[in-house]
């Protein structure tokens, strides 16, 4: 299943383990989900991993490794910026890579985006997945 990670999965993600947003970075990892990315999403991620106020609290091994197997093994592609207006822009990319990989946004920030079915919270994202997918384990 292909996914895009709003940058705020990542991050809370990190900093709070065994949590929703930890067990779907552990669904990345163990290749049960597809992240799906472009050169502006994997610079934010850089950027904002790389924060002094963050980077302290991250095991720099931890964040290596997700970054490297988001490239190794997710699915980058090339976009044009889509029209639609913007709380934040930044959040556009994550919204035109979604669009164009048909794959699911996954936010904490639900009011940055437009509503669409295929923009989910965590928890929303794990209920579907579990729905979806009731036999597997995430």
């Amino acid at each position: 299943m292909k996914v895009v990670l709003d940058t705020n999965i990542l991050v809370s993600g990190l900093w709070s383990a065994n949590t929703q947003l930890a067990s779907i970075l552990e669904m990345v990892i163990k290749n049960i989900l597809t992240p799906c990315y472009n050169s502006e999403i994997m610079k934010e991620y850089r950027e904002v991993l790389a924060r002094p106020h963050l980077a302290f609290r991250f095991k720099e091994a931890r964040v290596d490794e997700i970054l490297k197997k988001i490239v190794s093994d997710g699915m980058s592609v090339v976009v044009a910026p889509s029209k639609i207006n913007f709380v934040d822009n930044d959040d556009r990319c994550f919204y035109d890579v979604a669009v164009v990989c048909d794959a699911i946004l996954i936010t904490g920030n639900l009011k940055h985006y437009p509503k669409k079915s295929f923009i989910m919270s965590p928890s929303q994202f794990l209920k579907f997945y579990s729905e979806k997918f009731p036999w597997q384990e995430s």
